[in-house]
């Protein structure tokens, strides 16, 4: 496959809405009707849902892994599906329903290329609905399927159907969602497999395309992949039991490509001690490449010896990036424990570690109202925005403008626990 064509190969996707709108029942659709279930699987399907007394299988049990959500009916954990249509490969995140799994959502969108976001025909849009689509805003999701469920319970009315079209395109606008990003709608039933991977013979008012046609036709791009180029060091290669002569002055910078490209000859500047050099080699295993894109992990060498070390980062010498001890940022707090501005936390970005302690909190945000409140401190789910101080520069851009070198995560110092996820403003 060629270096064009293998990022887009695979398509990261959420759904998400409120608690009942069918997301894992989607999702069981879409593989049975895409082949992808294995036998055993659907044979032990078959078997609890006989035992739950029903007459046709239950596909949500297939996401439902957990005991309890199998028992409660519910999504509780972030449940991650992989299937493939021939044509690509998909990794589907079904996440919770519920507000108090916010941060649940949160994780499962923070690598989305699309968000399946579902509302009940019957319902229509409802707080959770609002929610997540700010959320799936917030960080940064592309692209956006409005997929209104569960039309067999309305009679396919396509009336029903354009109202609640028009009553989220409102919302949308009083948001700005679809500021740079797509939002398309679809009409389905996940029961009936109306409009899922199948047409179906029930909607046929609707002249769109169907879920998955929507999946094959979407990039699969994100903030910042084709802009600057960022490579931040995670090991420094030196092999020294060698009998090859050659490698005794081996010194390979090795890393992913987060965003841009780069080739032999550019000349890099490298951050924060500002040495500057020129790629002498790119290697990918025991290939020699002229050239490396986002999403690869690579060896570079470059013409001089500089003192590089993991957490560094090399850029192109033309790029604007300034080293910063400060960084103000969109954070969820993940944890039980609420954040105190007491503490001392480690800052995770990119390869990157730096202790930190909180400035200020500027506001929360209510997710319901989306109004700003003051607050003193941050409690499990709670969104806001705020200020840290480092002990260490870290390169960071906009989130809005990079996904990779926009976002970052706190972690508890006397536990090594996650404890928050931020995207710098």
């Amino acid at each position: 496959m060629s270096q064009e064509n293998f990022q887009d190969s695979l398509l990261r996707f959420m759904t998400c809405g409120s608690v009942d709108d069918g997301k894992s029942t989607l999702i069981g659709r879409l593989l049975f009707d895409t082949k992808t279930i294995l036998t055993d699987t659907l044979t032990q399907i078959e078997k609890t849902s006989k035992k739950r007394g029903m007459t046709a299988v239950d596909l949500s049990l297939i996401t439902d892994g957990l005991q309890a959500e199998r028992e409660q009916g519910i999504t509780i954990d972030v449940a991650y599906r992989y299937f493939s249509t021939g044509t690509r490969k998909y990794i589907i995140a079904d996440a919770p329903g519920h507000e108090q799994y916010t941060r649940n959502m949160v994780t499962a969108a923070s690598t989305a290329h699309l968000a399946i976001i579902l509302i009940d025909a019957r319902k229509g849009v409802l707080t959770q609905t609002r929610r997540h689509s700010f959320l799936a805003k917030l960080v940064g999701i592309p692209h956006i399927v409005v997929a209104i469920n569960k039309m067999d319970l309305i009679d396919y009315d396509e009336s029903k159907y354009k109202a609640i079209c028009e009553s989220y395109k409102a919302f949308a606008k009083e948001i700005k969602l679809s500021e740079n990003r797509t939002i398309e709608f679809v009409p389905m039933s996940a029961l009936n497999g109306d409009m899922i991977v199948d047409r179906g013979e029930s909607i046929k008012w609707y002249k769109g395309p169907t879920l998955l046609d929507i999946l094959e036709k979407t990039t699969a791009d994100y903030a910042g992949k084709d802009k600057d180029f960022r490579f931040p060091v995670q090991f420094v290669c030196r092999p020294h039991a060698s009998d090859d002569h050659n490698l005794h002055d081996y010194r390979g910078f090795m890393g992913r490509v987060e965003s841009g490209s780069i080739s032999v000859g550019d000349e890099i500047t490298v951050l924060p001690s500002q040495y500057k050099s020129k790629i002498k080699s790119i290697q990918l295993g025991d290939t020699e490449l002229k050239k490396a894109i986002s999403e690869q992990s690579v060896t570079i060498l470059l013409e001089d010896e500089i003192d590089i070390s993991r957490g560094d980062m090399i850029i192109k010498s033309d790029d604007a990036i300034e080293p910063t001890k400060s960084i103000n940022a969109t954070v969820c707090w993940l944890s039980e424990t609420p954040m105190a501005s007491s503490r001392t936390y480690l800052i995770r970005h990119t390869s990157r570690e730096s202790k930190a302690k909180l400035d200020k909190i500027d506001f929360k945000v209510n997710i319901e109202t989306l109004a700003h409140e003051s607050i003193s401190n941050l409690s499990m789910n709670d969104i806001a925005q705020v200020t840290f101080k480092l002990a260490q520069p870290i390169m960071a851009d906009p989130y809005q403008n990079n996904r990779s070198t926009g976002a970052f995560i706190i972690i508890d110092e006397s536990t090594y626990h996650t404890v928050g996820a931020g995207m710098i403003t």
